[in-house]
């Protein structure tokens, strides 16, 4: 068992040993500035082109990728809804969980912009040489907080805008009228929120990957410089 822990700790040694190599190679012309700003560019590019679209009506419902459904614990209440002939309200309940998202999203511009101008020179070599959503993991950590902060109210209230609390008051009342059922009184909002962030972390991984491993998405000079290192 010791052997291979020995074993193991060399091997991450020799990757870390390796990594530093890469990175000490990197043209000259290529200055840790070129590399950060190149960072920052696919970072807006990931909010611009990707977590915008969800901000837009049915910006999550109608995105498979990213539509939230309901949490397993509910999940039998929209099949028993759908079954006894409620589809319709069932459908309905998603639809309002998803708009409240669409809503929340809106308000993640301003904390992405602050985390992205704060990349700092040290870490823009081993994000541009990480994984396929090396940025993107960097960007979660460092606003994950934040936005549950500003998204969790604004859910909320979206759920009050748009009717939910009702929409979902009648469903469950619906749900638990039936016989033989377990009733089932869920808080939403958090599950909802923690829905939405997922979604826009998803997004933003999805336009970095397309900038890392296709040239054609490099749409700015700086992108196909400072991405060419890393091909």
């Amino acid at each position: 068992m010791k052997k291979a822990f020995l074993i193991l700790v060399v091997f991450q040694l020799m990757a870390c040993g390796e990594l530093q190599q890469v990175v000490n190679q990197l043209p000259q012309s290529t200055s840790t500035l070129d590399i950060a700003g190149g960072l920052r560019e696919a970072l807006h590019m990931g909010i611009e082109k990707r977590v915008t679209k969800l901000t837009q009506k049915d910006g999550f419902l109608k995105n498979d990728l990213v539509k939230i459904l309901l949490p397993k614990d509910l999940q039998k209440v929209d099949k028993t809804l759908r079954d006894i002939g409620l589809g319709n309200l069932a459908d309905e309940g998603l639809r309002v969980l998803n708009r409240a998202a669409e809503d929340a999203v809106s308000e993640a511009t301003p904390i992405f912009i602050n985390a992205i101008k704060n990349i700092s020179f040290s870490d823009a070599k081993s994000i541009l040489l990480g994984s396929d959503d090396a940025a993107t993991k960097y960007l979660t950590q460092r606003t994950q907080t934040a936005l549950y902060a500003k998204f969790n109210p604004v859910i909320k209230s979206s759920f009050e805008k748009v009717g939910a609390d009702k929409i979902w008051n009648n469903l469950i009342t619906r749900y638990n009228s039936i016989p033989l059922t377990n009733n089932v009184n869920p808080n939403l909002t958090d599950y909802v929120t923690q829905e939405a962030l997922d979604g826009v972390f998803t997004m933003i991984a999805v336009e970095e990957k397309e900038i890392r491993t296709q040239t054609a998405s490099r749409t700015t000079d700086l992108l196909k410089k400072v991405f060419s290192l890393q091909d």
